[in-house]
C-alpha cells in the first residue's frame, strides 16, 4: 500500500482507538488499543478493571489498582479467547506500552505497533524494537 494511503488508515484506526479509550471507567488515563489484521479490525480493548469487578480503576489515594488490565492486554485477550490471532497484525494504541505489555505483544505475533502519546517509561518501546517490531507514533490524528 502507497505510504500516503497507509498513513491515512493509521491515522483513522488510531483514532478509533481513542474513541474506544473514552468508554474506561478509569480517571487518571484512558487508554483505547484496536488490532487490525489484513486490513479487518479483529480486536479492541480499553484499561479497566477485570469482568466481575467494581468499575474503580483507582484507590482512595488516586493510584491505579494493580489489577486493572491495560488496553493492549485486553485486546489480546481478546484475541486469544476467539478463533483469531495476532501473528502478523498491527496493534494501535492511544498510549506507548509499558514493558508488562510490550511482552505480551511480542508473544502474540503482532509485527507493528502505531501509538499516539508516549508513555513516561519507554523500557517497552525499547524492548519492542529489540524483538524487531515496527514501532510508529503518529502525533497529528487530523484526516488528511
Amino acid at each position: 500500500m502507497p505510504k500516503n494511503k497507509q498513513q491515512k488508515y493509521d491515522k483513522a484506526y488510531l483514532r478509533i482507538a481513542k474513541e474506544w479509550g473514552k468508554l474506561s471507567y478509569c480517571k487518571r488515563r484512558q487508554v483505547g488499543a484496536i488490532i487490525v489484521k489484513d486490513r479487518m479490525i479483529i480486536s479492541d480493548g480499553y484499561n479497566g478493571t477485570p469482568s466481575g469487578f467494581e468499575n474503580f480503576c483507582e484507590d482512595d489515594e488516586g493510584y491505579t489498582k494493580w489489577y486493572v488490565l491495560h488496553a493492549e492486554a485486553n485486546a489480546i485477550l481478546k484475541v486469544a479467547a476467539s478463533t483469531q490471532s495476532c501473528k502478523g497484525a498491527t496493534l494501535y494504541i492511544t498510549m506507548s506500552p509499558c514493558k508488562e505489555c510490550s511482552k505480551l505483544i511480542h508473544q502474540a505475533g503482532v509485527v507493528k505497533v502505531v501509538y499516539h502519546d508516549s508513555y513516561k517509561d519507554d523500557s517497552g518501546l525499547r524492548f519492542l524494537e529489540k524483538a524487531g517490531i515496527e514501532l510508529e507514533q503518529i502525533v497529528d490524528l487530523t484526516a488528511e
